[in-house]
């Protein structure tokens, strides 16, 4: 009991980190993603990168002092046409519904914190999106793995490149700084004597970095914020279906012991600065996207995300950042298809 107390407080505090760097990076308004994924501000891509490539950093150092090790995330195979199609899949339909409802499942929370009704209708769609990947999805994918006899497997890119861990991360880190570089015009950030330095998304991308930090500090693991949707759906159907039976209650709820840290962090930090898109998020109004569309858009992050087996932060922040193949996959189809859908939306 003590151990789970103990693991409980861990995750619940890494989860406000997470949730407070979300608010303080500038994500609570949809216009964030809305505009990242039509290519007009690039905010939330710098944000994205920064946070990655200073994970991918934190990650190497935790490593070689002995103090953490984590596989790299696993392929999510459905034997269709390629042994990362589930995590094409699934990135497609989380970037769609990301496109859709202005929201990703981390950026929901800091929307949450500051009033935005979007996020409340997103939340509701992401959790309806893990009681239908629960009760029917996950059933009929882990039937097919069986039937195909295939198995996930982790792979991560530098055997794919033929080059060391050690030679590929400098690669990753390089290429990320020049993104945020070629990038920068786009959308600066302020410094503290008002004049334009830094890039508005790179500064909140560290804060995000931080919070990795205290993920990996205080768990010994990186965050991830998806999988609160499928413990949920597990908790509605246990519910539901076995009538809440003592000897089938579901074995997990720490990710909606880090999810609801991340709602409480965001709060409170969005109390404390009221002002905290300190670092710049979108000029302009707040961006709310009309409810059955956020509430679809959120649908799809819920199915997609457990699908391809991790979100825009599972797979995003801290799958790339371990040079995990199947992360670098499913992001790809995330911000391809969000790509696609939104110029039809807005």
């Amino acid at each position: 009991m003590a151990v789970m107390a103990t693991t409980s407080t861990t995750t619940l505090v890494s989860g406000v980190a997470f949730g407070a760097a979300m608010v303080a990076a500038g994500f609570a308004n949809p216009a964030v993603v809305a505009s990242q994924m039509k290519f007009e501000s690039w905010h939330m891509f710098q944000a994205f990168l920064a946070a990655t490539a200073s994970s991918a950093l934190i990650y190497s150092v935790a490593e070689k002092l002995g103090y953490a090790k984590i596989q790299p995330r696993s392929a999510a195979p459905l034997g269709l046409f390629s042994r990362y199609d589930g995590n094409v899949l699934g990135g497609a339909l989380l970037g769609a519904g990301m496109a859709i409802s202005g929201s990703c499942p981390g950026t929901l929370y800091a929307q949450l914190a500051t009033g935005v009704r979007t996020g409340f209708f997103a939340l509701a769609g992401a959790l309806a999106g893990g009681a239908l990947w629960t009760g029917y999805l996950a059933p009929w994918v882990k039937r097919r793995r069986e039937d195909t006899c295939i198995k996930p497997e982790a792979a991560v890119v530098s055997d794919s490149l033929g080059l060391s861990r050690g030679a590929t991360l400098v690669l990753f880190e390089a290429a990320c700084v020049a993104v945020v570089v070629a990038t920068a015009g786009s959308a600066k950030s302020k410094a503290l004597d008002g004049t334009s330095l830094i890039p508005a998304g790179a500064v909140g991308g560290l804060l995000i970095g931080l919070a990795q930090l205290v993920s990996l500090v205080t768990r010994r693991t990186m965050v991830g914020i998806s999988g609160s949707f499928e413990d949920v759906g597990n908790y509605f159907w246990w519910i539901v279906r076995d009538g809440a039976a003592a000897d089938k209650r579901p074995r997990t709820y720490q990710n909606i012991m880090f999810a609801a840290g991340a709602a409480a962090g965001a709060w409170a930090i969005a109390q404390a600065l009221p002002d905290s898109v300190i670092f710049g998020a979108v000029a302009g109004p707040v961006l709310e996207v009309p409810p059955l569309r956020a509430v679809a858009g959120g649908v799809l992050m819920g199915v997609g995300s457990r699908l391809a087996g991790g979100c825009t932060s599972g797979h995003g922040i801290s799958g790339m950042s371990l040079l995990s193949a199947s992360s670098v996959v499913t992001i790809a189809s995330t911000f391809g298809a969000g790509a696609l859908v939104a110029p039809l939306i807005y």
